[in-house]
């Protein structure tokens, strides 16, 4: 085989599981991103208050929590591309409870719903993030994560137009109607409300089904996490658990903070907009303005690093604006505060994408448990939008915001040194 033959043979190599990878990256986005618009439509169907309703996030990102170290052993057992196949089908069980959720418009059922999605991306993120981070050089690690967040905040930009349409049909209106209705009519209306996810809920299973036996049949290679370089092997000799790596366990933390600002930033604009006297039917579209500015942060990041920008430099600057942003998004009303919000997505758009080769950085064959404990930081999706949910209620829409601030500064202290804490100075030059 010539030296040109074998590098283009390299590349399908390489390009063919991204291509498989970058399809995992959009269902994530996909299902994530359907909580923006479930927030605001079962308040309306199942009549909850702010705090309750945001118990979509709280019982979704949870299972990233108490699923993450089972995660670590699923795989362990089936590798990485059976794992894959094996979330996507949990994932679909969890899609399919929405229908008797919608049939009895039980919020619990719809939590319990949420849950178990959570549990199958968990496992689906665990295995897929480190999977990319390992497949080529650890330098454009950040420019891999870009790709593929691009294609899941593509499907993230779609998915509350498409559900938004169907469910915040007349959504306004429908408000308006509701305190004026008999008991028995209003019954009828918000069943009637509540029956329109059964049919998005039906088609969400059968396409994960098709790509759960799509994926268990692909050509996805297997990649040994256990297998160590020299370097790595020496720097790791008597090391012998996860928590002698204090780098991983603050970049778990750091995690844990940016994905409860990422989830503000998008969950809550939806909300948020309707508070600020925005009807309904334009703020329904907020979200997708917060992931199209996240896509042009993930441009950025492709075409910047690691040749202008390197990944710490891309956090720093991610974590100053999102400060920034957040103080506007405060001390401003309508929609200037909204915008503020909107364009938190371009500010965290880098932060995913450095913080998994930095934390991941000489774990050698930790590398597996040390992604589930990163997984286990996007619990942090959970707790983090509750509190501002709280304090909103508590305070005031905008006020709530305030939770954002400490968040970023914690990200901008991992940028700054964090990543370095406990790592030998060859490590360090490593990354």
């Amino acid at each position: 085989m010539s030296e040109t033959t074998a590098v283009i043979s390299n590349k399908k190599a390489t390009l063919n599981p991204i291509f498989i990878i970058g399809m995992l990256f959009f269902i994530f986005g996909f299902i994530t991103w359907l909580n923006s618009v479930l927030i605001p439509y079962l308040k309306l169907a199942c009549e909850l208050t702010t705090v309750e309703a945001y118990l979509v996030t709280t019982a979704f990102y949870i299972s990233y929590f108490v699923l993450a170290i089972p995660s670590a052993w699923i795989l362990k057992v089936t590798g990485f591309k059976k794992g894959m196949s094996v979330g996507l089908a949990v994932i679909a069980m969890g899609a399919l409870i929405f229908i008797p959720a919608a049939l009895t418009r039980y919020y619990g059922l719809f939590l319990l719903g949420l849950f178990i999605q959570g549990s199958g991306l968990a496992l689906l993120q665990t295995a897929s993030n480190p999977y990319i981070t390992i497949l080529g050089p650890p330098e454009s690690a950040a420019k891999r994560i870009s790709i593929m967040g691009i294609s899941n905040k593509i499907a993230g930009a779609l998915a509350p137009i498409v559900l938004g349409a169907i469910t915040l049909k007349n959504a306004d209106g429908f408000k308006e109607r509701l305190a004026t209705m008999a008991a028995d009519v209003k019954i009828a209306e918000l069943n009637e409300l509540a029956s329109r996810v059964i049919l998005p809920y039906i088609i969400i299973v059968i396409v994960l089904l098709i790509l759960a036996v799509i994926i268990y049949y692909s050509s996805l290679p297997e990649i040994d996490t256990d297998q160590e370089d020299e370097t790595t092997a020496i720097n790791n000799s008597g090391k012998t658990s996860i928590t002698q790596f204090p780098h991983l366990l603050l970049g778990v933390l750091t995690l844990f903070f940016y994905v409860g600002v990422e989830v503000i930033a998008g969950d809550t604009i939806i909300n948020y907009g309707s508070t600020q006297g925005i009807a309904l039917g334009t703020a329904k579209f907020f979200t997708t303005g917060t992931l199209v500015f996240m896509l042009v942060g993930y441009g950025v990041g492709i075409l910047c690093i690691p040749k202008y920008l390197s990944q710490e430099k891309a956090m720093k600057l991610s974590a100053g604006l999102g400060i920034i942003l957040s103080a506007v998004a405060i001390l401003t009303t309508g929609y200037i505060s909204v915008a503020a919000i909107a364009l938190l997505g371009l500010a965290n758009s880098l932060v995913w994408p450095a913080i998994w080769p930095m934390a991941l950085s000489g774990l050698g064959r930790f590398t597996k448990i040390g992604s589930s404990l990163l997984i286990m930081g996007i619990a942090g999706g959970a707790i983090v939008p509750l509190a501002y949910g709280a304090l909103a209620q508590a305070l005031n829409p905008s006020l709530g915001y305030i939770v954002l601030i400490p968040a970023y500064l914690f990200i901008l202290y991992y940028a700054i040194s964090g990543h370095k804490f406990g790592k030998t100075k060859i490590q360090q030059v490593q990354l």
